[in-house]
């Protein structure tokens, strides 16, 4: 298991030079952790049980973890089918929610989404560019939909 609590840049980037190298690693399924992969137009988030890495991020440009990232090497070939199907999975659920006909829906719905899987102050941690490039809006529209949260809270 490589779990990661400190030193968040020498994270990102023992991260990154393992995508690049084309290994194959899971998201711990057990814990409540992720990573936010930058991609050159958009971004993927990749939660518990979730593969990354291999051929599916060779674009990444920068990754972002979420909560205490511990990330597994699948031993198995049922770890790594399981892998990708659960990398699937969240793939469609970002995809679901940017079918949504407004950006500020969209927005709205990302915030609550990662609020329920980890928490508000994990959520509160997270830049608006990332939840932007996740369900295609602008930062700026991330940004309104928190104020009126915290306004109406």
């Amino acid at each position: 298991m490589l779990e990661y609590s400190h030193k968040p840049k020498q994270q990102i980037a023992n991260i990154l030079t393992q995508l690049r190298e084309k290994q194959l690693l899971i998201i711990n399924p057990k814990r409540k952790n992720g990573l936010i992969l930058y991609k050159p137009y958009h971004a993927e988030f990749a939660g518990p049980g979730a593969a990354i890495g291999a051929k599916f991020d060779e674009d990444v440009l920068h990754v972002l973890p979420v909560g205490i990232l511990s990330l597994l090497i699948p031993t198995t070939s049922q770890e790594r089918i399981n892998g990708y199907k659960l990398r699937r999975q969240w793939v469609k659920l970002a995809q679901q929610i940017s079918t949504h006909s407004t950006p500020q829906k969209r927005a709205q719905t990302i915030l609550n989404q990662f609020e329920h899987w980890f928490d508000a102050e994990t959520t509160h941690q997270l830049p608006d560019e990332a939840f932007s490039l996740l369900v295609g809006v602008l930062p700026q529209t991330i940004n309104a939909v928190r104020h009126d949260i915290e306004w109406v809270s």
